[in-house]
């Protein structure tokens, strides 16, 4: 595996934080729409990976109250500053605790393969317990597996990668107690002047069932 795979990302990310957010889209997709429509009044929504707080972080925060983590410090700092009613915390999520039941929803949009895969179903345990029975969970995921990679150039950046295919994670998540509600593609989340190749990003929408884990 490749050394130190987290700390590649936190300080890629940290470097490449101003170009990156530069390339982001303004909006959020449609997709996120799906999530908002079902969060009850005064809903609390987690996001994983909520980079520099836009698109994704603002827009939640019209709708719920959001705790936004994300492994680089420079961008946890630019979402403070950008979504200032979002709870923003800089941190590993796999370092961090909640109480059980604590989100009616969860988000996490092209984060999860920065993560070691063999983190991956612990996080998604870890999620399901976080969520409140009948939450929803909004989460990109790969389209094929590796165990880990590096890129030389994301963005000027190192940047490190692992994941497995779309099928991977909806067992784990039928298994875990959830209902598959839409599975999709998505781009790469950037805007139209960043004239970047396609990606195809699968994205699962699901909801944990009464009695999930």
């Amino acid at each position: 595996m490749t050394k130190n795979p987290k700390q590649i990302v936190s300080n890629g990310y940290d470097l490449c934080a101003l170009a990156y957010n530069e390339a982001r889209a303004r909006d959020p997709s449609a997709e996120l729409g799906m999530l908002i429509d079902v969060l009850p009044t005064g809903a609390r929504v987690l996001e994983i990976g909520c980079g520099g707080g836009f698109p994704v972080t603002s827009a939640l925060a019209h709708h719920a109250s959001v705790v936004g983590v994300d492994l680089s410090a420079v961008q946890a700092e630019q979402a403070r500053i950008r979504v200032s009613k979002a709870a923003i915390i800089h941190g590993d999520i796999m370092d961090l605790g909640f109480e059980p039941s604590s989100f009616d929803g969860v988000v996490s949009l092209y984060t999860l393969f920065h993560l070691p895969r063999e983190q991956h179903r612990p996080l998604l345990e870890r999620i399901a317990q976080w969520l409140s029975p009948g939450g929803h969970l909004l989460i990109t995921v790969a389209d094929s597996g590796h165990p880990g990679y590096t890129e030389d150039d994301f963005f000027g950046a190192t940047m490190y990668w692992s994941h497995f295919g779309p099928k991977w994670y909806e067992t784990v998540l039928a298994d875990l107690g959830f209902s598959i509600l839409h599975s999709d593609v998505v781009g790469h989340g950037y805007g139209n002047r960043s004239n970047l190749p396609a990606e195809r990003h699968p994205l699962i929408f699901a909801r944990l069932e009464d009695g999930g884990s």
